[in-house]
């Protein structure tokens, strides 16, 4: 098999992980790295290589010829990056979300079907086993199913200069939202029918049409109901950042994270994963309304880091390419959570409810 020359586009948080991956695997060949910033710079020192640097991103496909593109890129750009690697011949792994509209992810989802090329998108929470587990303990919970689930950052520093950025292009329940609402269709497995959604604009720092905090709700056609808030900020409450916690007739699962929803913790990226334990709770009572069984705790302490996650994502890309995976299904569930999100962010800013 030959080695697959890689370019890896944008080297912060996410991109710095995958470079990471790619740098470790055999299979892989970095042939370039491009950011804007130092950004790349610092990366090849953390991996103590010397691969080439590019400012700009065509000038670095014409150049090195990949074959195949990792973009983590903020979202703005996804979609113009992606045609362009597609047109050029190339595979691609894209942070989510797949781009900033639901038009720009139908062109890159037609455009890969035209070429016959494979995108994966980086759905990271798909190759993490406790996550996986999560969902299967959800599903033997009986319908309809009640999703909270939320993740508030109390982002300062460098992480608050990125989430500004970000939010140049999406608001927090877009961004971070297409993960749980991918979830919870999971948990489901039924059709969202409506989503209403709130948010308010906390800082002068963004936009006045957008919003740095948000919550949205979902119906779905099977009685199911969950909801899903994000707040970015230096002035986010962390009481309650870490909530992920799912109920059915039979009882309920919770992901409990002692130590990562822990003071300070709630804007470092490797606290956006990790899960610790799941509880499961079962409903069932006696005659007198006592429980009939005790709470069980399944230890989750053994499970992957932010890298080892993002060394998963990277396997599963090259599986699809060494092996010729379908990736349909996929990429029409990267669309449909994209489709739900935007449809929320519809919601906050017409104050109504939105039937899918």
């Amino acid at each position: 098999m030959n080695l697959i020359k890689i370019l890896v586009v944008g080297c912060g948080n996410m991109g710095a992980s995958h470079a990471t991956a790619y740098h470790h695997m055999p299979e892989f060949e970095i042939c370039g790295l491009v950011a804007r910033g130092d950004s790349k710079t610092k990366l090849n020192q953390q991996l103590g290589a010397a691969y080439p640097l590019f400012e700009n991103f065509e000038e670095a496909l014409e150049q090195t010829r990949p074959d195949a593109v990792c973009i983590s890129t903020y979202p703005d750009t996804h979609e113009t990056f992606a045609l362009k690697a597609l047109e050029a011949g190339c595979h691609i792994f894209i942070e989510k979300p797949l781009a900033d509209s639901i038009l720009g992810c139908e062109r890159i989802i037609s455009k890969a079907k035209e070429v016959q090329k494979k995108v994966v998108v980086g759905y990271i929470l798909r190759h993490h086993p406790s996550w996986m587990r999560f969902i299967e303990e959800a599903q033997k919970m009986g319908k309809p199913l009640v999703m909270r689930m939320n993740l508030n950052q109390q982002s300062h520093g460098y992480m608050w200069d990125v989430h500004r950025n970000l939010m140049k292009s999406l608001s927090p329940i877009v961004d971070c939202g297409v993960h749980y609402i991918d979830v919870m269709c999971q948990m489901t497995r039924s059709k969202p029918v409506w989503v209403s959604a709130i948010g308010a604009r906390l800082t002068d720092d963004i936009a006045k049409d957008n919003y740095n905090y948000g919550q949205l709700q979902i119906r779905f056609e099977d009685g199911s109901v969950g909801w899903y808030e994000a707040g970015w900020g230096p002035m986010v409450s962390e009481t309650a950042f870490f909530v992920k916690d799912v109920f059915g007739p039979k009882g309920a699962v919770s992901i409990v994270a002692k130590d990562a929803g822990a003071v300070g913790k709630s804007d470092h990226v490797d606290s956006h994963t990790k899960t610790e334990s799941i509880r499961v709770h079962h409903a069932a009572i006696d005659s007198k309304n006592n429980f009939l069984k005790k709470d069980e705790w399944i230890d989750m302490t053994d499970e992957p880091d932010h890298q080892e996650l993002c060394n998963r994502e990277q396997r599963y890309f090259l599986k699809a390419i060494q092996e010729d995976h379908d990736l349909t299904d996929h990429l029409a569930d990267a669309l449909n959570s994209l489709k739900i999100a935007f449809a929320c962010d519809e919601s906050v800013k017409s104050g109504e409810v939105i039937r899918l």
